[in-house]
């Protein structure tokens, strides 16, 4: 079984800040899948998260069991809620997916990784804290790479925290369309063939 999650926060006010690009592939993935014919979300006040169970049908090889997550935590306490669901259905890290925004990337850009640090990101940082692990899956999705005041400052924001929770301005679309895309067909092709397989089609050079 497979734990995918995207991160992010809930609410209507967040659902298109760069913060919540998380959850926005989570759900194109899902509607990517062609044999998920029916169902939706459900809003579980036992996982503290909004879940969908999938059985996944590759062209070749066997059904694979599939939870995809969007958390209810909010960003800096996903951990929790990743906690409660692997722990219930007994999900190894290393079969966990987690999908983020990450600051230190560049808008379009994308790293699958394997455990490591959270550099800086406070919602991987809850997993790791809550799973007392780093050794899950990491599809990184850049936002920017702002990295310093005078970067910040061009964008109009004090600080970083600001940057993360504003919505993407309409010069972004093109490029969030962009890596969208390219983030669900790398997820399709880990659970049609392997994550290794993905990692070294997709990952950003």
């Amino acid at each position: 079984m497979k734990l995918i999650v995207g991160l992010g926060n809930p609410g209507e006010k967040h659902e298109s800040t760069r913060h919540n690009l998380g959850f926005m592939i989570v759900d194109h993935l899902l509607k990517d899948i062609e044999s998920v014919r029916s169902g939706k979300w459900e809003d579980s006040q036992k996982f503290k998260s909004e879940i969908f169970n999938l059985e996944y049908k590759p062209k070749f090889g066997e059904v694979k069991k599939v939870i995809l997550a969007k958390p209810k935590t909010h960003m800096n306490n996903s951990g929790m809620a990743i906690s409660l669901i692997s722990s219930f259905y007994k999900i190894a890290s290393s079969d966990i997916w987690i999908i983020h925004d990450e600051l230190d990337l560049p808008l379009g850009f994308m790293k699958i990784r394997f455990g490591g640090g959270a550099a800086g990101h406070h919602g991987v940082e809850s997993i790791i804290t809550s799973l007392n692990s780093d050794k899950f899956w990491r599809f990184r999705i850049g936002i920017g790479a702002v990295k310093n005041k005078d970067e910040i400052a061009r964008h109009k924001f004090k600080n970083a925290e600001d940057f993360v929770l504003d919505n993407f301005n309409t010069h972004e679309s093109r490029s969030v369309k962009h890596v969208i895309k390219r983030a669900v067909d790398a997820l399709i092709l880990s659970l049609e063939k392997d994550i290794q397989v993905s990692m070294n089609r997709f990952n950003t050079k």
